[in-house]
């Protein structure tokens, strides 16, 4: 069972950044895929950005040359960097590990840019 502890979330302007943290409770060398999820009020949940084991990462074209996923091994933990942000950006921010075919989700951070 991998625990998995957001942090970071905030109220921030648009054009603002913030940083999301994802501390795991172990190593996070043998988990598959780390991911961000999001869910806005009244919007299903989406995923955002991705990073797996054998290095690469994904994203959501929304954010797309605005969020980075990147991981601190030493650390178990991964980052979302969120760089200009905007009030579309506002919601629950999840963290997500899988390792093989078993799934673990974080609590959630509330994220809200203001216009």
């Amino acid at each position: 069972q991998v625990q998995l502890v957001e942090s970071g979330g905030g109220l921030v302007q648009a054009g603002g950044s913030l940083r999301l943290s994802c501390a795991a409770s172990e190593t996070i060398l043998t988990i598959n895929s780390m991911r961000w999820y999001r869910q806005a009020p009244g919007k299903q949940r989406e995923l955002v950005a991705e990073s797996t084991s054998g290095g690469t990462t994904d994203y959501a074209d929304c954010v797309k040359g605005r969020f980075t996923i990147y991981r601190d091994n030493a650390k178990n933990t991964v980052y979302l960097q969120m760089n200009s942000l905007k009030p579309e950006d506002t919601a629950v921010y999840y963290c997500n590990a899988w390792r093989g075919m078993a799934g673990y989700w974080g609590q959630g951070t509330q994220v809200t840019v203001s216009s």
